[in-house]
């Protein structure tokens, strides 16, 4: 009809809520994406796993080359960049903090729990739905740990110690120091006996590297020992033994010090600049005066020693080291009850420390200052000998998994068998208490217990063995007779499923409780995510914190406009 204006439909406006060029990912596909992402990060590190465990080696953008089957050491030095696969590299850190061992099965198993309840999802199950059962499931599992842990009586100390050794050699299976693990698990666990076995200060254990030697070659020392530092002439003048020596600890620069560039003194006469000189002199010898009338016998600095205060103590029969790294230095002072002093002025002996013995000797191509017999606190030093740089810094990362396990064992006296024995009487437990639940709790729980068997299966696969074989045995022998067969898993050796338990294969209950709880705790995080909004990099220089270059321009150069 004429007139009649055409009825145009309102556009409603677009609201932009985030930056140009945020990128946003939702729902399921946004799940199974993270998921995706976590089960390639497990596949990295599946074959390192046990005593058949195959070694990465992994080159970082410096170039420098690190070869391991630390499950810790590797998550880290992948530099993983998807934000929810970081999330398996937190909890391998946070079991290698804790425990220090495991952090291969806790990413595996929380690998597997995603693996398993990703067909849920695609079926649209909810994720709150398999979050609450994973937790029940892991109530559950951790409840059975406790029931079935068998716990050693601290007063026998033959058998206590015992408990230690297996649980320390139970460690080193799948470690490079594995063929050696007789030798270095008497010295695991000798350290750790020396601590104060209340506190259990992991730092009073130092661990110290020299090249060259075989591994038989390393050795325990009963005290601080640390590398001889650089020193000045009339260091050799000094003696290099003290039996009960009296100790100071300094944070003071005994050295002449040339003036500042900046520096400037006007003077008018000789005598003058003379007194200048004189003054210089006087402070550096008050301070040795005042270090020489507390008694003490050895000097330790952090700062440099020069070559006027190691004569100076040389001719005294004092010992001196300067340029003492903090750790060692702090090592030395919890040890033999000194205080690091940051000035000379009020030094008296009540700031000194004392120890047994004071000796220096050559290990290896390298000296050594070792102070044994410390009565304040209880400390060792772990000498570690080698051939290639790479493969000391291995047996480091042994040791220290090592050291941690047998601390947890002497602060938890509880056992459970390894080798995959405990995860399948816990995945035949939840099988069985899976029935008796009704709904969609019943499917989690079961998937809960299927992924537990990604161990055993694992040792099995990286052994060589045929692992259909092996996981049907151990159901079998697990469901047939629970209480007969329950410490039956993946005997390596012998390539056989028995009884790992009378086989000695021990490892703290903490370490499985604690591997269940984190796996579980970033599976439920990783599915509880429906949505990840990543942000743009900003090209702006200010906005990443650096300063704007300024404008190029010769020095000089007139402004035009002014």
């Amino acid at each position: 009809m004429a007139g009649r204006r055409q009825q145009v439909p309102m556009m409603q406006p677009q609201v932009i809520v985030l930056k140009e060029g945020t990128d946003t990912s939702q729902g399921v596909p946004q799940l199974l994406s993270n998921i995706s992402a976590c089960l390639a990060i497990c596949d990295t590190i599946r074959t390192t796993l046990g005593p058949r465990g195959m070694d990465k080696l992994i080159v970082d953008s410096q170039k420098r080359v690190t070869i391991s089957n630390d499950g810790a050491t590797i998550m880290k030095l992948l530099e993983v960049v998807q934000p929810a696969a970081r999330t398996l590299v937190d909890i391998a850190r946070a079991q290698d903090a804790e425990v220090g061992d495991g952090t291969t099965s806790v990413v595996l198993l929380a690998g597997e729990l995603l693996k398993e309840v990703k067909e849920h999802v695609e079926e649209g199950v909810s994720s709150q739905v398999i979050i609450k059962g994973f937790r029940k499931a892991a109530d559950l599992a951790i409840n059975r740990i406790r029931e079935l842990a068998v716990s050693v009586d601290r007063s026998d100390k033959a058998g206590f110690r015992e408990l230690l050794e297996k649980c320390a050699a139970t460690s080193m299976n799948s470690k490079l120091i594995g063929s050696q693990k007789e030798f270095f698990t008497k010295m695991v666990v000798d350290a750790v006996m020396r601590l104060d076995q209340d506190e259990l200060n992991e730092d009073m254990i130092g661990i110290k590297k020299i090249p060259g030697g075989a591994m038989q070659d390393s050795i325990l020392v009963d005290g601080v020992a640390f590398k001889k530092s650089f020193s000045y002439a009339g260091f050799e003048q000094q003696p290099k033994s003290f039996d009960s020596p009296r100790i100071v600890c300094l944070n003071v620069e005994l050295e002449l010090k040339a003036e500042k560039d900046n520096a400037e003194v006007r003077v008018d006469k000789v005598s003058e600049y003379q007194a200048i000189v004189d003054a210089e002199w006087k402070i550096i010898f008050d301070k040795l005066d005042a270090i020489v009338a507390t008694g003490a016998n050895v000097v330790l600095s952090r700062l440099p020693i020069g070559d006027l205060a190691t004569q100076y103590f040389a001719d005294r029969n004092i010992f001196c080291a300067g340029r003492v790294s903090k750790d060692d230095l702090d090592r030395v002072c919890e040890a033999t009850g000194c205080r690091t002093q940051s000035t000379t002025t009020g030094l008296a002996s009540k700031h000194l420390g004392s120890c047994e013995r004071f000796e220096e000797r050559q290990i290896g191509g390298q000296r050594f200052n070792l102070f044994k017999g410390c009565p304040e606190a209880k400390t060792c030093t772990i000498v570690l000998r080698g051939g290639a740089e790479q493969f000391i810094d291995e047996v480091e990362r042994s040791l220290h998994d090592s050291i941690m396990i047998v601390r947890r064992a002497v602060k938890n006296q509880n056992v459970v068998a390894g080798g995959g024995a405990i995860e399948m009487e816990l995945s035949r437990y939840l099988r069985e208490t899976a029935r008796q639940i009704e709904g969609k709790q019943q499917l989690i729980i079961s998937a809960f217990a299927k992924a537990l068997e990604i161990i055993p299966r694992q040792l099995c696969e990286n052994a060589g063995f045929d692992t259909t074989d092996f996981i049907t045995q151990l159901r079998a022998r697990h469901a047939q007779n629970p209480e007969r067969f329950k410490w039956y898993g993946v005997d390596i050796e012998e390539e056989q499923v028995s009884d790992l338990f009378a086989k000695f294969v021990w490892e703290p209950a903490l370490v499985k409780i604690n591997a269940i709880s984190s796996a579980v705790e970033a599976a439920c995080l990783i599915l509880s995510v429906d949505e990840t909004v990543t942000s743009q990099q900003s090209q702006d220089p200010m906005a990443s914190g650096q300063p704007a270059m300024p404008p190029r321009g010769g020095r000089g150069m007139p402004m035009r406009g002014r």
